[in-house]
């Protein structure tokens, strides 16, 4: 009857059921592996590239220390369901626990048994599941774990189990012992990096997984979401057909994001419509055509891309990152009598605000050396805005495109046709790199641009690229904004 007696009892048997030595059998089978990890996901090279890494040094040295990975990436491409699928590949447990919201350090280090109702944390809880002391470990949206407040500080205790220095010595209040956690394969999943605890996010090593590009999501749709949805709504046997241009459609004007979820959601609404037409009149039309599509889904919800005129002096076409893909930006310069200097407009924010001024002052300086009296300034007044007012555009990227923007309405030669440019700009006059590349290249080519101004600084970003992606595309590399200017202006 003694209180004691169900708290020891409970800890001895934890103490029995954890897997102290007992570990899964890995699957050294480097060609199985990649088969498997190619036939639930569609790209993500780098994710598979490294996994097959570390089976092949598992195999040459036996035993090593589990990396910590962390897929970085927007919602819907795949992180988690990625975790699943490399268990399989190495032939290992799999356990997830999500991490989103959680806000007491407990539930990381467990409690110490002196307290009523004291439990291990869910690390030791979910390694005695597993009955394997070297699991593939998900740890799920690790950047929405809580920091500091009255119960601890859960992304602090989550240190400890990230260092592959420290984690064969982890320490579990209820334990009160350590236990080895350096064979675990711990994968974390993040939306956004800068949530991370800096010394937490030091720990793991970061995989960057873009969102898809259009082509990627037509062979994902293919190969997984219609099957799947097939066989989810009892039309496997049927065998609906969506063709190339039908699935291109429902992507470019139905869903405009990263990973494939709405593109999923979207594929099932077409399927169960065909389903109740099926039960209803007993006949089944297998093709999808066009006109379906407007029936099913209603209008377009996004407007193919703007018209690409720039044969007016001041406008200038920019490429932009978003979080659903690349974009292209039109930049537009009026210049006015008047002595109020420089006006912006189109919902800008402070970084992109900045780069509109380093551009007007660079100007100011050099306006010589671009055929433009410098004494024009005392007079004028320049109005710069970027359309689409409602959609808030922020980053340095833009530099290059207001620049040249704003030399095009002083001089009033109009900016070369069908060309894109992107990248930082200095008051020395230098061009940076910049990020997104690979989407803002996409987003030029969907537009019809085959002509890409960049620094030359991100030429690796552009060779790390596939080449049937930018195929009939030109790039054009610069350091200083004074070569870019003779290149994209015309009379």
């Amino acid at each position: 009857m003694s209180p004691d007696y169900s708290i020891q009892l409970n800890y001895l048997e934890l103490m029995m059921d954890l897997p102290w030595n007992e570990f899964g059998e890995d699957n050294f089978d480097l060609a199985r592996a990649a088969e498997v990890l190619d036939r639930d996901h569609f790209g993500l090279e780098k994710v598979k590239e490294r996994i097959i890494e570390y089976l092949a040094v598992l195999k040459l040295k036996g035993d090593m220390k589990s990396p910590i990975l962390c897929l970085a990436g927007p919602p819907g491409v795949g992180k988690t369901s990625l975790g699943k699928s490399i268990a399989e590949a190495i032939n290992r447990k799999y356990i997830r626990i999500s991490l989103g919201g959680l806000r007491d350090e407990s539930e990381i280090r467990g409690h110490r048994k002196t307290y009523i109702g004291a439990m291990p944390g869910r690390i030791i809880q979910s390694m005695r599941k597993a009955r394997q002391a070297n699991p593939v470990f998900v740890l799920d949206e690790i950047d929405k774990v809580l920091g500091m407040n009255v119960q601890g500080d859960p992304s602090a205790a989550l240190l400890e189990v990230l260092d592959p220095e420290q984690n064969s010595t982890f320490y579990d209040n209820y334990l009160e012992t350590t236990f080895d956690l350096s064979k675990v394969l711990f994968i974390a999943t993040a939306n956004n990096l800068g949530n991370i605890h800096p010394a937490l996010l030091d720990r793991m090593e970061v995989i960057d997984i873009a969102g898809y590009l259009i082509e990627e999501k037509l062979n994902i749709a293919k190969k997984h979401l219609i099957p799947r949805q097939l066989k989810e709504h009892g039309m496997e046997e049927n065998g609906l057909q969506f063709s190339d241009e039908i699935l291109e459609r429902i992507i470019s004007d139905y869903t405009r994001e990263s990973g494939v979820r709405n593109l999923e959601k979207l594929v099932a609404k077409m399927i169960r419509k065909r389903a109740s037409q099926y039960v209803r009149d007993g006949k089944l039309e297998k093709e999808i055509k066009i006109s379906d599509l407007s029936k099913t889904y209603g209008a377009p919800i996004f407007q193919k891309e703007r018209s690409l005129d720039n044969s007016v002096p001041g406008v200038a076409i920019g490429l932009a990152w978003t979080a659903t893909g690349g974009e292209i930006l039109f930049v537009e310069s009026v210049i006015n009598p008047g002595k109020n200097g420089l006006t912006m407009t189109g919902n800008l924010g402070d970084v992109m605000k900045e780069s509109a001024t380093i551009a007007f002052e660079y100007l100011k300086t050099y306006a010589k050396e671009f055929g433009i009296d410098d004494t024009i300034f005392e007079n004028t007044h320049i109005h710069l805005h970027v359309p689409e007012g409602a959609t808030p555009k922020d980053g340095p990227s833009a530099g290059i495109t207001i620049l040249t923007s704003m030399i095009s309405a002083f001089t009033k030669k109009t900016v070369r046709p069908k060309i894109a440019m992107t990248g930082e700009i200095t008051l020395r006059g230098k061009l940076l790199p910049v990020g997104g590349i690979k989407e803002k290249i996409l987003a030029a080519k969907r537009s019809g641009i085959f002509d890409i101004l960049l620094s030359s600084e991100n030429k690796k970003d552009v060779e790390d690229i596939k080449e049937h992606f930018i195929e009939g595309m030109t790039f054009h590399y610069f350091s200083e904004m004074k070569e870019t200017m003779g290149f994209t202006e015309v009379v």
